[in-house]
């Protein structure tokens, strides 16, 4: 089948096409669950979150462009809408000044698997911020905008992403070191 017609299907509320779907792009929209999610078992309930979404509003792709990109951005929206809700989250407005970090030699020698608990180890904001800045190549405009912050909360919440990024491998590189 083609994804033409599996689209097609989904619109109508195939089951069968559904399911051909979601065996198609879960893994994908698993990865972009893992990357704004605080862990495993929360990423799995995003991306049943996104499925839903995804074939309530199929009916609005109209084939022009990436299906795969759509399917992402409608993820993407999904997670951050759910993190926009819940009460506990509060605005960092620490006054940070952005600074690059600068990336050493040794940083490269840290696992993907340890890199990516660190990312899901930050404050909600922080998190957020710094996947659609650095992994998603989102403006500070454009982040602003998603989460409902302003420029300089966005750019601040990136900068101290950093920094705590920072902190942790360099303590996990230390530890290494002395073992």
């Amino acid at each position: 089948m083609s994804l033409e017609e599996l689209i097609n299907n989904c619109k109508k509320g195939n089951r069968k096409a559904q399911e051909q779907l979601y065996r198609d792009y879960s893994r994908v929209l698993f990865g972009v669950c893992l990357k704004y999610s605080r862990n495993k078992t929360e990423a799995e309930d995003n991306l049943h979150d996104s499925f839903m979404v995804i074939y309530n509003k199929i009916g609005q792709f109209k084939f022009k462009g990436s299906f795969e990109g759509w399917i992402k951005r409608i993820t993407v929206n999904t997670i951050l809408q759910k993190y926009r809700k819940e009460t506990n989250l509060s605005l960092v407005h620490d006054n940070i000044e952005e600074e690059e970090v600068e990336a050493s030699s040794s940083f490269s020698e840290i696992s993907l698997a340890s890199l990516l608990q660190y990312i899901q180890e930050l404050p909600n904001k922080y998190r957020l911020t710094f996947n659609l800045y650095v992994l998603d190549g989102y403006s500070h405009a454009e982040i602003s905008e998603m989460l409902g912050t302003s420029l300089g909360t966005s750019k601040s919440n990136l900068a101290r992403a950093r920094m705590i990024l920072k902190e942790k491998i360099e303590a996990d590189i230390k530890r290494e070191v002395i073992l």
